[in-house]
């Protein structure tokens, strides 16, 4: 492949189209099988500090470490995808998430749930970046919509299980739960992934709809490019807001009134908070796959506006109306609908932008991310204790998600544009001067 854009379609064929759509289902269920390590644990947070009588803030570090070490491990878990493949890395993850949660149903200090949230991090990481590089690969033609269905298996994966985690909580107490669940998911991740495999060479081909830089970059050409700093800085922005309603909505529907309000749906009643979780798993969800589906048509830029704005836009009136049950209910659900496609379009922008051969470590370098807005979770409830209002927290971040939103257009688009051109004359000049040196193209 000698230019700029990869011009091959089709996706996949014969045998190699069934397996590769395979591959993205197996993904799915071990992403599903990590979700409830990040997203149930909302739940478990007023139970812990009515049993122990700890401070939300102490509580809320084992989150930040859990989501540190997931994000901060990335890149070396991207070297041992690339060494070891992906079924010894997801079943080492799912080892790893089991243990955590027993870890958290027998701790009774803070550095217990510490050290359960670490090795749920190392779990977390290992199946997240395996699965998210394994889509990137099987799905060249469709990295939008495959990256969004893997990450939407994360993102509405606790959506079947919120319910029965708070019944069991309410029921069996929190410990019961953390360790019966722990199990559960350990298990059926475990199974899975002997499953996944990685596509052979010339087994999957690129789309001629996109426009994808040709060139494969090493993780340190990669870094040395304005425009993946430029990807870093819109990712940071725009994770903080969704990784502070993670952590911190059960916290904020107490604080805000709303927590015990019975939702009457006439064919049910149930609680607000649990409500607004099931909801929210399931936006969370759909939003990967439909905005990643989106930019594969539109682009990502034109995706990012749409999404980062209406997410700030979100994020500002759950701050003014959120005091109001059913206001609480949906603006959280569009919070969270915009905020999941993160997941899906800055995956997918690495792997046009960058290349799938060094994507494990690129992209796993991107995601720290994520690691570095978790640093804003606890810094969230200083702010609030502090000003005693969510909304300074929440207009603070929807601030972030809309400069991000002006970024996309601004920045983002005609950066995008110069380094798809410039790696089509580098590749040029590499190819050329192997050709003068009698040797094989420098990328092919």
């Amino acid at each position: 492949m000698t230019t700029a854009t990869q011009q091959i379609s089709g996706g996949a064929s014969g045998t190699s189209n069934a397996t590769r759509w395979l591959q993205l289902v197996v993904g799915v269920v071990c992403m599903i099988a990590t979700a409830n390590i990040q997203y149930a644990w909302t739940l478990f947070v007023p139970e812990i500090q009515g049993t122990f009588g700890w401070a939300r803030a102490e509580i809320q570090i084992a989150f930040t470490i859990f989501v540190l070490v997931q994000t901060w491990l990335a890149p070396i878990e991207g070297y041992f995808i690339d060494k070891l493949g992906p079924r010894l890395m997801v079943a080492f993850g799912a080892i790893f998430i089991g243990l955590a949660w027993v870890i958290n149903s027998q701790a009774t200090t803070l550095m217990g749930f510490y050290v359960g949230a670490a090795l749920g991090g190392v779990g977390v990481g290992s199946i997240y970046a395996t699965c998210i590089n394994n889509a990137l690969k099987w799905f060249p033609d469709r990295r939008g919509l495959a990256v969004g269905l893997t990450a939407g298996g994360y993102g509405a994966g606790s959506a079947a299980t919120i319910l029965p985690i708070a019944a069991m909580i309410k029921t069996s107490g929190f410990q019961e739960t953390f360790l019966f669940f722990g199990i559960l998911q350990g298990s059926l991740a475990f199974l899975a992934a002997w499953f996944l495999r990685s596509p052979a060479k010339g087994e999957v081909s690129a789309s001629a709809k996109l426009v994808q830089a040709s060139r494969d970059y090493t993780l340190k050409e990669a870094l040395n490019t304005k425009l993946f700093w430029l990807m870093f800085f819109m990712f940071i922005c725009v994770v903080t807001g969704g990784m502070m309603a993670v952590a911190q909505l059960g916290v904020i529907a107490q604080d805000l009134g709303v927590k015990e309000f019975e939702v009457d749906m006439y064919f049910f009643v149930m609680a607000a908070l649990p409500l607004a979780l099931m909801l929210d798993r399931i936006m969370n969800g759909i939003s990967r796959p439909l905005f990643g589906w989106i930019s594969d048509n539109i682009g990502r830029e034109k995706t990012m506006v749409i999404a980062f704005t209406l997410e700030g836009f979100g994020i500002i009136a759950l701050g003014y109306f959120g005091h109001n049950p059913w206001a609480f209910l949906i603006l959280s659900g569009v919070v969270f609908l915009a905020w999941g496609e993160v997941y899906s379009l800055f995956s997918a922008l690495a792997g046009d932008a960058f290349g799938t051969k060094h994507i494990g470590k690129i992209y796993g370098v991107l995601y720290t991310a994520k690691g570095i807005g978790a640093l804003f979770v606890p810094v969230g409830n200083l702010m609030m204790e502090a000003t005693g209002t969510w909304s300074t927290v929440l207009y603070t971040v929807a601030c972030m998600d809309l400069t991000a939103a002006v970024l996309a257009v601004v920045a983002l688009r005609p950066t995008l544009k110069k380094h798809v051109a410039y790696s089509a004359d580098l590749l040029k000049k590499e190819n050329a001067a192997a050709a003068a040196n009698g040797g094989a193209p420098a990328h092919a």
